[in-house]
């Protein structure tokens, strides 16, 4: 019994130290083979590696780039990034000085004459003799504008101009050798692309959040008459955040935080900035005309739905659909029911593509647009016209220039268009009047209507005269 027992365990080991030795040098060779051979492919015209570093404390990233020139990081380093970024991104304080209470309710609660702080939020320094950019929300009504660096170091600013419609402003303090950010282009931006936000948040100043960009060309006034393009993205952005920095991996500027939609007044996973080659105009035009200069293509139209493109035979849902033609649009031959697909070699996709674009752009610009007609692409080279818009606040109106065309409607030879009531309590039919008059004089252009309001006494009445679309006239006074 104990030979047989003994004769079987011998067989057992046999067979394992059998086993043992085959996984060991036959298998093993294999998987070596295997092995040698997946290196060789990844090192073939399918895969090539950049960037990787023997010392893993310089750089602890792997870039990988596929032959099709998409690329992927393997944990992307943000120091650089926030580095270059703090110390650019400034505390902004809207300070307001009272000499003495406003009302009853403020003397019986104690409040005296002194300095009052009306708002906090970011900016971000853009040249080493400190201009800042920021939002015109963060230093809208300040009698004092109080900005503090992130070295605690504090200076008065002044406010060199705003664009109150695109929520951009600019200011200046008194500082030479400034750390500050340099523009990056928006227009190159992608979606899941990493970004940092940088600002201060509920008073937490050099705060720094990463993400990814989530959408562009985001509409948060979808029915609205002003048309938003912001950049979405799920960074962390909460109060204080307005008017700091959105910045790529490489430090570039390419937004301006602005927004968040929440129903708790803090972020709920969603923020929005402006993008900065929409900034970096309306500051280039503050920084050399003292205001800002808007372009127009010359169209009107919506963006194309299902319901437009089943109308027009087309299989298509994306791009702009042109439904009423002007000025340089018209000229370069543009047509009502053309479709536009891509300007400047951008695709557009939506009518917030094509507000942004041409937002970058001034008064004389060219650009060149293609679109669709009867089925056929075209292209055609569109000069940009200036939009004059003046905000008639005694009657709470918004005016533009008119064109002949459309005084032809009203049956009238001159007057101003009405684009939009700026207050709630004006209730005026869209597109049902024009304004032909100011105090009994006629009105043609809105820079008319804009001499004949800054040359009156402001307790002084202003006499408006309308006209509906049957040619009646009939004047208020406001």
């Amino acid at each position: 019994m104990k030979k047989l027992t003994l004769m079987v365990f011998a067989s057992l080991l046999g067979g394992v130290i059998a086993l043992g030795g085959y996984k060991l040098f036959v298998e093993d060779k294999q998987q070596t083979e295997k092995l040698s051979e997946a290196i060789k492919d990844f090192s073939s015209d399918d895969f090539t590696t950049q960037n990787i570093l023997e010392n893993e404390e310089e750089n602890s990233s792997r870039l990988v780039t596929h032959q099709n020139g998409y690329s992927f990081t393997e944990n992307p380093d943000f120091t650089k990034a926030a580095n270059k970024t703090v110390s650019a991104v400034v505390h902004v304080k809207n300070v307001e000085v009272r000499n003495a209470p406003r009302n009853i309710s403020e003397y019986l609660m104690g409040i005296r004459a002194g300095k009052i702080i009306r708002g906090m939020g970011s900016g971000v320094i853009i040249t080493s003799d400190g201009y800042i950019v920021t939002n015109n929300h963060v230093i809208e009504g300040a009698n004092e504008l109080e900005v503090t660096l992130s070295n605690n170091k504090t200076y008065q600013a002044e406010i060199i101009g705003a664009d109150e419609k695109e929520d951009v402003a600019l200011i200046k303090i008194d500082g030479e050798d400034l750390d500050y950010l340099p523009f990056g282009d928006s227009n190159t931006t992608k979606v899941g692309q990493w970004v940092l936000a940088v600002g201060n948040p509920f008073n937490l100043t050099s705060t720094v959040t990463a993400g990814i960009i989530s959408a562009k060309g985001r509409n948060l006034n979808e029915g609205g008459t002003k048309l938003q393009s912001f950049i979405q993205t799920d960074a962390a952005v909460n109060p204080g955040n307005s008017g700091g920095a959105l910045v790529n991996t490489e430090g570039e500027l390419i937004g301006i935080n602005t927004a968040i939609t929440s129903q708790t007044g803090s972020y709920v996973g969603y923020s929005f900035a402006i993008p900065s080659n929409n900034a970096r105009k309306i500051v280039e035009d503050l920084m050399e005309y003292g205001n800002v200069k808007h372009a127009i293509l010359g169209i009107s139209g919506n963006t194309v739905d299902s319901k437009i493109a089943k109308k027009l035979g087309y299989s298509l849902s994306q791009g702009v659909f042109v439904a009423e033609v002007n000025n340089g649009a018209k000229k370069a031959g543009l047509q009502s029911e053309d479709l536009i697909i891509e300007v400047d070699g951008i695709k557009i996709r939506k009518m917030a593509d094509l507000t942004s674009y041409i937002g970058t752009k001034r008064p004389g610009d060219q650009v060149e647009v293609v679109y669709l007609r009867d089925k056929k692409k075209n292209k055609t080279k569109v000069n940009l016209t200036e939009h004059d818009v003046y905000i008639l606040e005694v009657a709470g109106l918004e005016l533009i220039n008119a064109e002949e065309d459309y005084l032809k409607q009203f049956k009238a030879k001159r007057g101003v268009r009405i684009a939009q009531a700026t207050s709630r309590y004006i209730k005026i039919p869209q597109d049902q009047y024009i304004i032909v008059g100011i105090d009994g004089k006629k009105v043609n252009t809105v820079d008319e209507v804009r001499q004949l309001i800054k040359n009156k006494n402001q307790y002084e009445r202003t006499q408006i005269t309308f006209q509906n679309r049957q040619g009646q006239q009939e004047t208020l006074a406001f």
